[in-house]
C-alpha cells in the first residue's frame, strides 16, 4: 500500500475546533451553574474541579489525535479524522445532582462549615472519578456483552428520564431567573437545533445562543436592570497548576455509598463508546473499539487523580466533524487550549463570566435530544417500558425539591403533614439508586413485552439483591449501601426485595408456556 501524507490540519478543523471547544465549555458552565444553586464554594470548583477535570480532556483528545495519526499510517489515507472527546453530558449533571450536591448538603447538615463540607466534596467526587476509571477499564472488555445483556430500553430510558426531568426541568429555574435571557436563549436554541434552520454564516446555534444570551446580559448589567444578586461574574486569570493527589483516600469510603448513583452514568459512556466507533467505522475511519474505550477509561482516571469531577467520553459527531473536513488538529488544538486554558486560569474565567442562563438552554435542548432518542432508537412495543423508566427519575427530582426546601428552612425531619411526609419517603426510595432502577425495570418490562418471562423475572431478581443492601432503594439516612443484617430496621428493605422475588416467581409461573397477545408464536 501507498502511503500518502496525511493531511491532519485542514479548514474544517476550524469550525470543529469551535464546536468541540463549546460542548466543554458548555459542560462546565452546566456543572458550576447547579453547584451555585446550593452556595458551593466557588474557588473550590474554578481552582480545583476545573483545572483536575481538564486534564482527562487533555490527555483524551491527544490520546485521540495521535490514534489518528496511527490509522492513517496503517491505512495509508490522507483524510482520517480524529475521534472526538470532551466531558459527557448526562453525567456532568447526573454526578452533579446525585453526588456532589447530596454530598455537599449531607456535610453541612452534618454540622460542616461551607468550605469544609465543599472539600469534602471535592475529595468524593474525586473519589468517584477513580472509582469510574477503574471500572470502566474493566468494562472496556465487557461493553459489548452489557450490550446484549441489557435492552435499548433499559440502557436509553434510564437516560432519558435524566433528559426530561433533571436536565429538562433543573435548568429552568435559570432560565426564568433572568427571563430575558434565557428565553431569548431558548428560541435561538429553538430555531436552530430543533428546528434545524440555518443561522446566517452557517454559525451553530449552541454558540449562537450563549453569544447573544450573554451579550444581552451585560447589556442589563450596564443599564442597572440585573438584580442585586447578578452582576458579579469576574474570576481573576491565575495560575491553577493541577497536580496529582491522594487527597480522595480520605473520602474513598464515603464516596462508595454514591457508586450506584455513578457507575450507571461510566456503563453508559462505554456504550456509547462502542456506538460512536462503530459510527466512525461506517463514516470511514476503522478504530480499534477497545482502544477507544480504555484512552476514555485512562482520561476519567487522570481526571480523578488530578482533581477532576466529571468523566470524559467519545462524542456521537464524529461523522458530523469528518463532514466538515475536520482532521487530527482540531482535537490537538482542543486538548491543549482546555487543558492548558485551565492551567492558566482562562478556562475558569470563561466558565465564570457566562452566565448560566445563556447556557441552561443548550442543556434543555440535550435533554430533549436524550429523551426524544430513546423513543427514536428503540422499538415502538417497548415504549411503555421507556415510560416506566422515567418514574424513579422524577422520584429523584421530588427528592431533590424537598430536601431543598428542608435544607433551606433549617427543618431536620421530615416534611409537615402525613401526605408530606409519605411523598418524601416515596420520592427517596425511588431516587437512591434511580439510574439502576429505571435501567432494571425497563430491561424487565421489555422482556415481559416480548414474551420472555424468565428473562424478565431476572430483572427481578438482580432488583431484589440490590435492594438488600442499598444500591437501589438505600434506607439509610446518607443514602449509603449496607449490609442488611447490620441494619437496626430492616423491615422496609426485607419487604422490597420480597417482593421483587415474589414478582419474579410469579411472572415465570403465569408466562411458563405462553405468549402475549398479539405477539408472533
Amino acid at each position: 500500500m501507498t502511503y500518502k501524507t496525511y493531511k491532519w490540519a485542514a479548514w474544517g478543523d476550524l469550525n470543529a475546533f469551535f464546536g468541540l471547544l463549546l460542548d466543554n465549555l458548555t459542560n462546565l458552565v452546566l456543572l458550576w451553574g447547579i453547584l451555585l444553586g446550593v452556595g458551593f464554594p466557588s474557588d473550590i470548583y474554578f481552582f480545583y474541579m476545573v483545572p483536575g477535570t481538564a486534564v482527562g480532556v487533555l490527555f483524551g483528545d491527544l490520546a485521540y489525535s495521535w490514534m489518528a495519526f496511527r490509522l492513517a499510517r496503517r491505512t495509508g489515507r490522507s483524510d482520517v479524522t480524529a475521534m472526538p472527546l470532551g466531558l459527557d453530558t448526562p453525567s456532568t449533571i447526573g454526578v452533579g445532582v446525585a453526588v456532589l450536591i447530596p454530598c455537599f448538603l449531607a456535610a453541612q447538615q452534618a454540622g460542616m462549615g461551607v468550605n469544609e463540607a465543599g472539600m469534602v466534596t471535592w475529595k468524593v467526587g474525586m473519589a468517584t472519578m477513580i472509582f469510574m476509571g477503574v471500572i470502566k477499564t474493566i468494562m472496556a472488555f465487557l461493553g459489548k456483552a452489557i450490550q446484549k445483556i441489557v435492552p435499548q430500553s433499559g440502557l436509553l430510558g434510564s437516560i432519558a428520564g435524566v433528559g426530561i426531568t433533571l436536565l429538562g426541568f433543573l435548568p429552568l429555574s435559570h432560565m426564568y431567573d433572568l427571563p430575558l435571557v434565557g428565553i431569548v436563549a431558548l428560541g435561538l436554541v429553538l430555531f436552530s437545533l430543533v428546528a434545524r434552520f440555518r443561522l446566517p454564516m452557517g454559525i451553530p446555534g449552541a454558540f449562537a445562543a450563549v453569544v447573544v444570551g450573554t451579550a444581552i446580559y451585560y447589556g442589563l448589567g450596564a443599564v442597572g436592570l440585573l438584580g442585586p444578586d447578578e452582576g458579579a461574574r469576574s474570576l481573576e486569570l491565575s495560575l491553577a497548576l493541577p497536580v496529582p493527589t491522594l487527597a480522595s483516600l480520605d473520602e474513598f469510603g464515603r464516596a462508595l455509598a454514591y457508586l450506584p448513583f455513578a457507575v450507571p452514568f461510566g456503563l453508559l459512556t462505554i456504550v456509547g463508546g462502542i456506538n460512536v466507533t462503530e459510527s466512525a467505522r461506517c463514516a470511514g475511519d476503522d478504530y480499534n473499539t477497545r482502544n477507544i474505550l480504555l484512552v476514555e477509561a485512562g482520561a476519567t482516571f487522570l481526571a480523578g487523580l488530578f482533581g477532576g469531577v466529571v468523566q470524559t467520553t467519545p462524542y456521537i459527531g464524529h461523522p458530523a466533524y469528518k463532514a466538515m473536513g475536520a482532521r487530527a488538529a482540531y482535537t490537538l488544538a482542543c486538548g491543549l487550549v482546555v487543558g492548558i486554558g485551565a492551567m492558566l486560569g482562562l478556562v475558569s474565567w470563561l466558565v465564570a463570566i457566562i452566565p448560566a442562563a445563556a447556557v441552561a438552554p443548550t442543556l434543555l435542548f440535550i435533554g430533549v435530544a436524550i429523551g426524544a432518542q430513546a423513543f427514536e432508537v428503540c422499538p415502538k412495543k417497548h415504549y411503555p417500558a421507556v415510560v416506566i423508566a422515567l418514574i424513579p427519575v422524577i422520584g429523584e427530582l421530588v427528592r431533590i425539591a424537598c430536601v431543598s426546601i428542608l435544607f433551606d428552612s433549617g427543618i431536620s425531619g421530615t416534611l409537615v403533614g402525613a401526605d408530606g411526609a409519605r411523598l418524601f419517603e416515596t420520592a427517596t426510595l425511588l431516587g437512591r439508586g434511580f439510574i439502576l432502577t429505571s435501567m432494571l425495570w425497563a430491561a424487565a418490562v421489555s422482556k415481559l413485552i416480548d414474551g420472555l418471562a424468565v428473562q424478565a423475572s431476572a430483572y427481578m431478581v438482580v432488583m431484589a439483591v440490590l435492594t438488600l443492601f442499598g444500591f437501589t432503594h438505600s434506607v439509610s439516612p446518607d443514602g449509603g449501601i449496607y449490609l442488611p443484617w447490620n441494619l437496626e430496621e430492616s423491615t422496609t428493605v426485607l419487604h422490597l426485595a420480597l417482593a421483587y422475588v415474589g414478582l419474579a416467581v410469579l411472572w415465570v409461573s403465569m408466562g411458563a408456556g405462553r405468549r402475549p397477545e398479539g405477539s408472533e408464536q
